[in-house]
């Protein structure tokens, strides 16, 4: 008899937030995709899985938005890898999509848990 995994499968990200995750990972200065996609799963405790068929079509999306911007580099392992850059508008971008979750994420909070309501 096979062994159940106790591990608990990963987490699906809600349509939208993947953007603003790699938004907010740039932040902190260029990554390549695969940093990117190992940034956020660290990040959330190994909670978010990050599919590298949504993550490589987000990133040419946020590039053809202007909100980030890619060069070709060397990754840690010496191999060739495109490195992406969050921009101005990237930045601008980010905190509106950060404003916008923390309204969606009170107001949830405030259905899910209204003994909690101030």
């Amino acid at each position: 008899m096979g062994r159940r995994s106790t591990k608990e499968p990963k987490v699906e990200l809600v349509l939208g937030t993947l953007d603003m995750l790699i938004l907010r990972t740039l932040a902190l200065g260029p990554v390549h995709g695969h940093g990117i996609a190992r940034a956020i799963e660290q990040g959330s405790e190994e909670v978010l899985g990050v599919d590298h068929g949504s993550l490589y079509p987000a990133l040419q999306r946020l590039l053809q938005e202007g909100w980030i911007s890619a060069e070709w580099g060397v990754s840690d392992n010496n191999r060739k890898a495109k490195f992406y850059s969050l921009t101005r508008t990237g930045r601008a971008q980010l905190r509106k999509e950060t404003s916008r979750w923390e309204k969606l994420t009170r107001a949830i909070g405030l259905i899910m848990n209204p003994a909690r309501q101030e």
